[in-house]
């Protein structure tokens, strides 16, 4: 799953495709609205993946299914789900979503219990 920003600059996300094409087109759909957008990005070869670069209309909270086309052959060449968010999500940092981020505080204290 990648995670990208809802924002309106130029965002970059790196796949690896079943084949390694740099004209390609990405079809998002949107699965709360099933309403899809087609998408002609910027795609470069670094190392062993392919990086598309574009801008990307996404809204807060939502997944969106991506699929790479080559455009050559019009065969799916990547498939994967994005989940659009402002929170910063990095595992090995321990970093993770959460929905209730800032809004639940739990308090510590004794947990002891009392056996009568």
């Amino acid at each position: 799953m990648k995670h990208l920003l809802p924002t309106s600059s130029t965002q970059a996300i790196k796949i690896i495709p079943r084949v390694y094409s740099t004209s390609v087109s990405m079809d998002l759909r949107d699965d709360s609205t099933n309403t899809s957008v087609s998408i002609t990005p910027t795609a470069t070869k670094v190392g062993n993946y392919i990086e598309l670069s574009s801008v990307f209309d996404l809204k807060e909270g939502r997944f969106y299914d991506l699929k790479v086309i080559q455009t050559s052959t019009q065969k799916i060449i990547y498939r994967d789900k994005i989940f659009c968010t402002v929170q910063s999500t990095n595992q090995s940092n321990n970093e993770h979503y959460t929905v209730n981020k800032d809004q639940y505080k739990s308090k510590s204290g004794n947990n002891d219990f009392i056996i009568l």
